[in-house]
């Protein structure tokens, strides 16, 4: 059998490295927030809300920019889930609540916060902030998963975020939403998720797959691809999450608090 093991092995490796089905989740959200980050003019003072290790500090030279965090995750969390093991948020400018931020009102021209509403035991609190730090006309950049599996435990808190969460509530908080898209396909998102078979069998089933899973895992990816290019919205159904850009409109109300 374990020639067999070692094709269909090979096979699942050639269908990952040639398939883009379900591979390109991090890599398209990083492209967006690059591109909405060129788009802001020069000098304006851009907020990183919940910016971890600062990922998007390098793309942010040509703003003021000023990142937050509650520096609290170690990288080992509760060591159940996904963690990442190492985590380092030396360089954090602001260390606070994120539902706290002590800067005055409409501080900042840019608000950025990727990734981090799962990460808040009330994301409406720091979309309120957002509001509060945002001068009028100012940009908020966000993406926020639609479906999101345990991560830096214990700090994850919601599964993940739909459109008409976007479209009910930053409205009321005093934004306009400017865009509002999809960041992949029901299809991409079940084939990432095929992808993760082959590890977390061993992790939680406490077994490789068979040769002969592992080649029916390889053909599931293959068949999610073929879909994935005939696809027809199938991101109203589910994808891997949504990208925001909104600007505030003006100052908020008590009852909008």
């Amino acid at each position: 059998m374990s020639w067999r093991r070692g094709l269909s092995e090979r096979m699942l490796d050639l269908w990952r490295s040639r398939v883009t089905v379900g591979a390109r989740n991090e890599a398209a959200r990083n492209a967006w927030v690059e591109a909405r980050l060129r788009e802001l003019p020069a000098g304006v003072r851009l907020l990183d809300a919940g910016a971890g290790e600062g990922r998007y500090r390098d793309l942010c030279r040509h703003l003021r920019y000023v990142s937050q965090d509650f520096a609290q995750y170690d990288g080992q969390g509760d060591g159940t889930g996904q963690q990442t093991r190492r985590w380092d948020t030396s360089r954090i400018d602001l260390v606070c609540d994120i539902t706290a931020i002590p800067e005055p009102e409409g501080s900042f021209d840019a608000i950025l916060c990727t990734e981090v509403l799962e990460h808040l035991p009330d994301p409406l609190a720091a979309l309120r902030e957002f509001a509060r730090l945002l001068r009028p006309g100012g940009r908020l950049i966000l993406t926020a998963p639609f479906v999101s599996f345990t991560h830096f435990a214990p700090y994850h808190f919601v599964a993940g975020f739909n459109r008409y969460f976007f479209r009910h509530h930053l409205p009321v908080l005093g934004f306009e939403i400017v865009d509002l898209v999809a960041n992949g396909s029901f299809f991409d998102l079940l084939a990432q998720e095929v992808r993760r078979l082959p590890s977390k069998a061993v992790e939680y089933a406490g077994r490789p797959l068979s040769w002969l899973e592992t080649a029916v895992a390889g053909l599931l990816i293959v068949v999610l691809q073929r879909c994935a290019r005939r696809d027809r919205r199938s991101w109203e159904f589910a994808c891997y999450g949504y990208h925001v850009v909104a600007t505030r409109r003006g100052s908020v109300g008590r009852g909008s608090r």
